[in-house]
């Protein structure tokens, strides 16, 4: 299985920005030194320098790395890159990864119309003729790197992974359905009957009433699964805009819609009865994933996560990990049953050349990319070697789609190997590409996993939502002139409701209440919705 942006802090600003104009306009003289200075994120696996994978790539395109390392914690990545960006000690490129610390728009805007990060197209043109193509292949890739002044100052990621098109899943536990005499849930109020079955009838069997029906995490909201049976959720996530729809041609806040706030009452009850676990709106990764490996007893009925292995051991000794099945979409009182779907475009820049690299250093950066879009890049950059990582199918293997002609089968992988760089190889996925590859029909085993989700993953592709509601948040460039206001609008526009949707749902607002409502609407107008909106509204247009 692969491995699927944080902003940085503010103290960076503070630093002087004479510093970083005088460094938009002259390379450093000691930086020029035959080496292409790299910056990017270095796991506790080895250095990216000792990688073997860096060691091929200096051979194949005669490049000599200098690395500026950071860590995988996005905070602290985050504030690294924009020190270095503010200070002028930044390097002659970066590769980052997207849910670790990448470019935002507004960054990649500003940073290019600066001159600090140069166009890539002639470059593309002339010395990437893979990229150029995968361009051509999906024409809403290079619409999403291509800046409104028509360069292209940084490259995205393009995948296809069919199981990440739909984050919000809910995974039950089947063994205790079946224990209990029930069939998986398909309305919100039969939802409701299988966590209170849960809660309330023992089905670890250990005479304590230990369940904990329903959790999730912080970092994959629950509230998305759950409201889509009112109203259509985009994703969210700490660093995503606030939930906004598109109402015949309209931008609109659905955080703020009557639908919503059903939504939220719904959740509301199943908080007040105890079927849903509050702590799932504060908790991150690990404290999910330590109630579904919880010592002994398993505790855990439910969870809303992008698949089941973030919250349960592989392989666990009493076998619960192959206990978790998806439920597809549930319907809401009136019938509206959704599912979250997550675009292929990742809107936020990995790659990027700077002005303090050389002519020669541009063209030998840019050949590694157009490298690692292609199938054999992708498969060495990002698994590993082959024979360690990945062979090549044989006869008789299966695709993961069996209508496709098999490719590779992956390999159980050493995760401490130094041999890839893993997530920040990872350019071109396309979905033909990534279904080819070889799974074993034991879906429940770790070698068939991606079948088990791909399988779980057409249960939620009938609910996909009308294209007509969708914001197109990964095609829209901010203006350069208001980027940075419009910028502070989403992030606290976007953390407001984030916090007010946990107090209604905790019940520190009542949700119940049209006088808390009426609140929690002013303070949105308080907070500048109006002129967020327009302002998106405005770059909604420009696309037409």
């Amino acid at each position: 299985m692969r491995h699927s942006l944080m902003r940085g802090a503010v103290a960076s600003i503070a630093i002087a920005a004479t510093a970083l104009a005088m460094a938009a306009c002259t390379p450093s003289a000691d930086q020029d030194n035959g080496k292409l200075v790299a910056f990017g994120p270095q796991g506790d696996n080895g250095t990216l320098k000792e990688n073997s994978f860096t060691q091929e790539v200096e051979k194949k395109f005669d490049i000599d790395f200098d690395w500026q390392t950071t860590t995988y914690d996005g905070s602290v990545a985050g504030e690294k890159r924009q020190v270095s960006l503010a200070s002028g000690d930044y390097p002659d490129a970066y590769f980052l990864v997207p849910w670790v610390d990448a470019f935002s728009r507004s960054e990649i805007l500003k940073y290019g119309q600066q001159g600090v990060l140069l166009p890539l197209e002639d470059l593309i043109d002339e010395y990437a003729p893979t990229l150029k193509e995968r361009f051509e292949e999906k024409p809403d890739w290079k619409e999403s790197v291509t800046a409104p002044d028509g360069h292209i100052y940084a490259i995205t990621q393009w995948s296809e992974c069919y199981h990440c098109s739909f984050p919000s899943k809910l995974w039950m536990n089947t063994t205790w359905l079946e224990k209990l005499g029930l069939e998986q849930p398909t309305t919100t109020e039969e939802l409701r009957t299988v966590l209170r079955a849960f809660k309330n009838d023992d089905p670890n069997g250990n005479g304590v009433q230990d369940e904990v029906p329903l959790s999730g995490s912080a970092t994959q909201p629950i509230v998305n699964y759950l409201m889509n049976a009112f109203a259509y959720a985009p994703v969210a996530g700490p660093s995503s805009p606030p939930p906004m729809v598109m109402d015949d041609g309209e931008v609109q806040l659905a955080a703020a819609s009557d639908e919503w706030r059903a939504g939220l009452a719904y959740i509301n009850s199943l908080a007040s009865e105890g079927l849903l676990d509050t702590a799932a709106f504060t908790q991150n990764g690990d404290g999910l994933k330590a109630l579904g490996d919880n010592s002994g007893t398993e505790i855990l009925g439910s969870a809303v996560d992008l698949h089941p292995y973030d919250f349960v051991t592989p392989e666990s000794p009493d076998g619960r990990d192959r206990n978790y099945d998806a439920v597809a979409p549930v319907a809401g009182p009136d019938g509206t049953q959704l599912a979250t779907w997550r675009s292929p475009v990742n809107p936020v820049g990995i790659f990027a050349v700077t002005n303090k690299s050389t002519e020669d250093e541009r063209i030998k950066a840019i050949k590694v990319i157009d490298y690692l879009v292609t199938d054999e890049g992708d498969k060495r950059g990002a698994m590993g070697p082959e024979g360690e990582a990945w062979v090549p199918a044989e006869e008789g293997d299966v695709a993961l789609d069996p209508e496709l002609e098999p490719s590779f089968k992956p390999l159980t992988y050493d995760e401490t190997s130094n041999a890839a760089w893993r997530s920040m190889a990872q350019y071109w996925d396309s979905l033909e590409y990534r279904n080819s590859q070889v799974v074993p029909e034991d879906v429940y085993s770790p070698d068939g996993y991606e079948r088990r989700l791909l399988i779980a993953s057409k249960e939620y592709e009938p609910y996909l939502p009308d294209e007509s509601i969708l914001f197109p948040a990964e095609r829209l460039w901010p203006d350069a002139d208001t980027s940075a206001e419009l910028a502070d609008l989403q992030t606290n526009i976007a953390n407001y409701v984030t916090q007010a949707q946990a107090e209604f749902v905790t019940g520190q607002r009542d949700i119940n209440d049209d006088g808390a409502w009426q609140a929690y609407l002013d303070d949105l107008d308080g907070l500048g919705l109006a002129q967020f909106l327009q302002m998106e509204q405005d770059l909604y247009d420009a696309l037409k």
